[in-house]
C-alpha cells in the first residue's frame, strides 16, 4: 500500500548555496541541517537536499512514494523492469529509502517509516 509522494529529495553540489534558495521558496528553515542533508517540511511535504544525490545517480529530483512495504513493493517493481539504483538501507531511526529506475529512465523512490 502507498501514501503517495510526500518526500522529494533534489540532488545538489553546493548545500551552501541550495539552502536559502529552498527557504526562500518553501518559507520554511530546515528542521535537519547536516553536512549530508538538510530537510525542509512545508504544506505537507518533504523537500530535501542530497549533496551526495548526483554520485548516488540521481539526474534531477527524486519523488519518494511513502509505502508500508518497502521491500516488497520494491521487488514488485524490480520484476515489472525497474533497474535497481539504491537497495533498501536504513537512513537512520528505521527510516527506509530505496530507488530505482523505470524503463524510460525516471527515478522512483521509496520510503518507509518506522512506523509503517
Amino acid at each position: 500500500m502507498t501514501a503517495g509522494v510526500q518526500t522529494i529529495i533534489y540532488p545538489v553540489k553546493d548545500l551552501e548555496r541550495a539552502k536559502p534558495l529552498f527557504a526562500a521558496l518553501l518559507g520554511v528553515e530546515p528542521y535537519v541541517d547536516e553536512p549530508y542533508y538538510v530537510g525542509f517540511k512545508a504544506a505537507g511535504q518533504d523537500v530535501g537536499l542530497d549533496p551526495n544525490g548526483h554520485a548516488k545517480g540521481m539526474t534531477g529530483p527524486v519523488p519518494y512514494w511513502h509505502v508500508t512495504d518497502l521491500r516488497g513493493r520494491l521487488a514488485a517493481l524490480l520484476a515489472a523492469g525497474a533497474e535497481l539504483l539504491q537497495d533498501a538501507q536504513d537512513v537512520g531511526g528505521g527510516r527506509l529509502v530505496a530507488s530505482v529506475k523505470d524503463p524510460e529512465g525516471n527515478l522512483v523512490g521509496l520510503l518507509q517509516d518506522p512506523a509503517a
